[in-house]
């Protein structure tokens, strides 16, 4: 039977502030890609081919749960658990969805800015930009349409979960495919402190 209570870590910038090593005493932690550098999430999920390597040189996978597509490349890496269905999603609403589907009540997300870093929102928003296998810091924004899409169907497909958006602040990019999402509310990192910080 799974917590109640689950938090779903995107990469970008608007985490860096919430503490996730404190997350697991309330919850189960699904994280992504190279979040596994500095922490280990119950649950790492990694469909980019780049980051399953750098997480198989790491042998990262032997010890803890990795889910990832099936394709040539999983195929022959031992220990990765494999996602079924394959939506060919990105690795945050993948997470996502998993979590959903491991039967989770609540479910809180954080890091999905989908929205790039910058006064014109123009380069790419992730906190581990610049590093191994990701864009560097002055690159331009990866498009975002995909990954509010996927995350919107993943939502609405399971009407009875209650989720949560973290943000900065309100004034932050909410795109339209969330606002009318019944069961969505968006709160600030602060609020969310406030009960799990």
């Amino acid at each position: 039977m799974a917590n109640k209570i689950a938090f779903v870590l995107g990469n970008g910038t608007s985490r860096k502030d919430i503490d996730h090593h404190n997350l697991k005493r309330y919850g189960t932690v699904y994280g992504c890609n190279a979040l596994f550098r500095e922490f280990a999430p119950d649950h790492l999920v990694c469909v980019d081919t780049k980051m399953v390597t750098e997480i198989n040189d790491a042998q990262y996978q032997h010890k803890h749960n990795v889910w990832s597509n099936r394709n040539k490349l999983t195929e022959r890496t031992p220990g990765i658990k494999i996602i079924d269905p394959n939506k060919g999603w990105s690795s945050g609403p993948t997470a996502l969805m998993i979590a959903s589907q491991h039967g989770h009540k609540v479910i809180y997300i954080m890091g999905f800015d989908y929205v790039g870093i910058g006064e014109q929102q123009e380069k790419v928003n992730n906190i581990y930009a610049g590093t191994k296998n990701y864009k560097g810091v002055n690159d331009r924004a990866t498009y975002y349409g995909n990954w509010q899409r996927q995350t919107m169907m993943c939502i609405n497909q399971f009407p009875k979960t209650k989720y949560y958006r973290i943000l900065k602040s309100m004034n932050d990019y909410i795109p339209d495919h969330l606002k009318d999402l019944t069961n969505l509310s968006h709160i600030t990192v602060d609020d969310f402190a406030k009960n799990f910080q």
